[in-house]
């Protein structure tokens, strides 16, 4: 048989597994994320801050693709990780076929809704008539890479939870040296603008969902076969439920994006920054922040296979351990991260090129309220997936739609009215959505670290429903 035991998570010590599996989920994500970073460098300064403008009205379908690629990636790779511990092969394998399968009908699926519905899509997440022309041509572009990235970001998880999370940061960093290469050659040489830099992405994502197809035939704790992809109903019922966490992190952020987006060209438009300024700050704003939030998910995706199996062999002690080191971490980067943000908010902003002094002075404003909390977020979001890893899927999506929907697109709406310039109100919806985020996040885990200690294994049944 060519599986292997993923024993030594329940043996080794939690930091330097904590190392051996954060550190490439880190860095995975974050070159993920350097994605959309490195078009925005590279456009702001070729195209200016309407062609950055212009992308960022585009980024949310790429968030809503990441989605959908994290709900089923990230939901197998909880599952897989559970039956390691409960040396569950079968359901193992059968898991990650029917992973494949729902990645690819996913993408084919929102390539056509994208395809079909792409001038509301634009409209809803705040075009203007200064920059529809560039968002149409980068839309245009970047939805044909669609299934590569779904397929590649929704394997990444499923690589991780097997145990070669330094496979996962390999295949995402070389699709990105791919895109960091050619994005120049595109907008400076070739002088294709706005759609050579989508052309270049694409290109990155096709190479790293090759790597990915790739790893499917060189697993370790599995091996597929041909009834692995017979699509199982009872098993995606204790899949998905456990990506559904992801899937709302996401999916609130594109929702958020949208709200903000149109709240800022509104009020925008009726103080001395205009419509343009705001909104294109703020998505700014927003890429940095998803920089914070891949180490913090790196970290907390990263415990995610010695969590689940620990939890699975029935060890609650072990399993409290590891949260408590994470959160240690975790407030790390966010102590960090708001130290940079307090005290070099223009340095980073003029990463993207440099603008008029409204521009800088709206910049500055915007990274130090809007991120004023990030540490409180930090904790937050990486307890949700702590959760989630647990097999706690209705307590994990709380706490993920409670900051990121519940709160925050009310706030967003809200808050304009009570300042003198609406424009300044939205800045203020995160810091307020983390502060009760977080006290709401501290009381649900005291109730579950309390039972964590009494926790043992339970005998596997795939029918059985406290299997997760």
């Amino acid at each position: 048989m060519k599986e292997q035991t993923n024993n030594y998570l329940a043996e080794a010590p939690i930091g330097q597994l904590m190392r051996k599996f954060s550190v490439p989920c880190i860095l995975s994500l974050l070159v993920s994320s350097l994605y959309n970073i490195v078009d925005q460098i590279f456009i702001g300064r070729g195209v200016g801050y309407l062609g950055n403008g212009a992308t960022n009205v585009v980024f949310p379908i790429t968030i809503i693709a990441l989605a959908a690629a994290l709900m089923i990636g990230d939901g197998c790779a909880a599952f897989l990780s559970i039956c390691q511990g409960k040396k569950d092969t079968e359901s193992a394998h059968q898991s990650v076929g029917n992973t494949v399968i729902l990645l690819i009908f996913s993408s084919l699926l929102l390539l056509v809704l994208f395809i079909v519905f792409r001038g509301r899509i634009l409209s809803a997440f705040g075009a203007t008539e200064n920059n529809i022309v560039y968002a149409q041509d980068y839309f245009n572009v970047i939805i044909a890479g669609i299934p590569f990235f779904i397929f590649t970001n929704g394997m990444n998880s499923v690589i991780r939870a097997d145990g070669s999370p330094k496979f996962a940061m390999i295949s995402t960093l070389i699709g990105c040296v791919i895109n960091l290469i050619l994005d120049p050659v595109a907008i400076f040489v070739l002088h294709w603008g706005v759609t050579g830099a989508a052309l270049a992405t694409i290109a990155g994502q096709i190479v790293s969902a090759i790597l990915a197809v790739y790893y499917l035939f060189h697993t370790k704790s599995f091996t597929l076969r041909k009834n692995s992809f017979r699509i199982r109903k009872t098993l995606l019922a204790r899949i998905l439920p456990l990506g559904v966490s992801s899937l709302l992190t996401q999916l609130s952020i594109v929702v958020i994006m949208g709200v903000m987006n149109t709240t800022l060209v509104k009020y925008g438009a009726l103080s001395k920054y205009g419509a343009d300024i705001p909104m294109t700050v703020v998505g700014i704003v927003m890429k940095v922040f998803q920089i914070v939030i891949a180490f913090v998910v790196g970290i907390a995706a990263g415990c995610q296979p010695i969590v689940g199996f620990n939890y699975g062999a029935g060890n609650g002690t072990r399993v409290k351990q590891i949260y408590k080191t994470m959160i240690m971490a975790e407030a790390v980067i966010g102590i960090i991260a708001t130290l940079a943000f307090e005290l070099f908010p223009v340095q980073i902003i003029s990463l993207f090129g440099s603008e008029n002094e409204l521009y800088n002075e709206f910049a500055a404003l915007a990274f130090r309220i809007f991120l004023s909390t990030i540490l409180l977020c930090c904790i937050q979001k990486a307890t949700s997936i702590f959760l989630q890893s647990l097999g706690k899927p209705v307590m994990s999506m709380t706490l993920s739609l409670l900051r990121d929907f519940v709160l925050s697109v009310p706030l967003i709406l809200l808050l304009p009215r009570s300042f003198g310039s609406g424009v300044m109100g939205p800045l203020y919806s995160a810091p307020v959505a983390d502060i009760i985020s977080l006290i709401v996040a501290a009381v649900m885990m005291h109730g579950v670290l309390k039972k964590l200690d009494k926790h043992t294994t339970v005998p596997f049944s795939a029918e059985n429903p406290d299997f997760v």
